[in-house]
């Protein structure tokens, strides 16, 4: 990192730095994509172009994004424990002890979005679905909001997160099935110590059918921990994140067809302008859905 850079870190509030650098975005995704007209000719990257001229730049560049309100998420607190929770298709999810109103407010909306029909990072479609009965490894659990949403159709999942602050919310969210989920405090990784476990190694005799990955960026790592069983064991589905490195999609579905997959991403772009590392094309698909059968 240059000295003037670090200065300009220093000088500069991070909120005018975000503005300055999705103000710089929004000039440059266009400029990049409208120079070649093999690009914008993709319906999936004209109409993010389009999104972006017109309204600015969002890691979500979708219209579907407007329908969200942080604001009109309700937080409850539980008089037992103290915790905050929201209501999520009936069901409690819990959330970091020290969080505030505002933050869960924030964060679920955020989640919401995410999983919206219309999302890119929505982890399932029409077309790959949790099968009843299915045993479900969930990587970067965090609040855990995907595995309450399938909770009663599976018969196991084993959720991995390594943030102690999120193991007392998620054994207070799942604490009605007891009996059918695994909290993992650990980093899955491709190296086995205290904080950490590979794949091959946790599921050595375990069963496993399904596979959501979503770890900050070390989805390369976990990949690499889980080679022998991605590729002796069948009938597995894997949604797995794309947009957190420059080549994460290109790379891993390579390894994933070399291993027997059928691969396809999910619809449209993210633009993740948290990587200080974003550079051309800017966009960056969100998700891999992968099936061995």
């Amino acid at each position: 990192m240059s000295f003037l850079f670090q200065l300009y870190r220093v000088l500069v509030p991070k909120p005018l730095r975000t503005k300055i650098l999705l103000n710089s975005l929004r000039k440059q995704i266009p400029q990049f994509h409208e120079s070649d007209p093999l690009l914008i000719s993709d319906p999936e990257r004209r109409e993010v172009v389009e999104f972006v001229k017109h309204q600015g730049v969002k890691v979500f560049p979708y219209s579907f994004t407007n329908k969200y309100n942080q604001s009109k998420v309700e937080v409850f607190v539980d008089s037992g424990s103290g915790l905050k929770y929201v209501l999520m298709d009936g069901k409690r999810l819990y959330f970091k002890r020290r969080w505030s109103v505002s933050r869960i407010q924030r964060s679920f909306n955020d989640l919401s979005m995410e999983q919206d029909e219309k999302s890119p990072h929505r982890y399932l479609s029409d077309d790959f679905r949790i099968s009843e009965g299915d045993i479900v490894a969930d990587f970067g659990a965090a609040e855990g909001n995907f595995s309450l949403s399938i909770i009663e159709k599976v018969k196991k999942i084993y959720l991995f997160e390594s943030d102690p602050e999120w193991i007392e919310a998620l054994d207070k969210t799942f604490e009605p099935w007891r009996e059918k989920v695994e909290i993992v405090a650990k980093f899955v990784s491709d190296i086995d110590d205290q904080r950490h476990c590979t794949g091959d190694v946790f599921f050595s005799n375990k069963e496993l059918n399904f596979l959501k990955i979503d770890v900050d960026g070390g989805e390369q790592k976990l990949l690499k921990g889980f080679e022998k069983t991605l590729e002796r064991d069948s009938n597995i589905k894997i949604a797995l994140c794309t947009y957190h490195q420059h080549n994460d999609e290109k790379e891993f579905t390579e390894l994933l067809v070399d291993k027997g997959f059928s691969v396809n991403p999910s619809y449209g772009f993210m633009i993740f302008h948290y990587d200080k590392k974003l550079k051309a094309p800017y966009i960056r698909r969100a998700l891999l859905r992968a099936i061995k059968p």
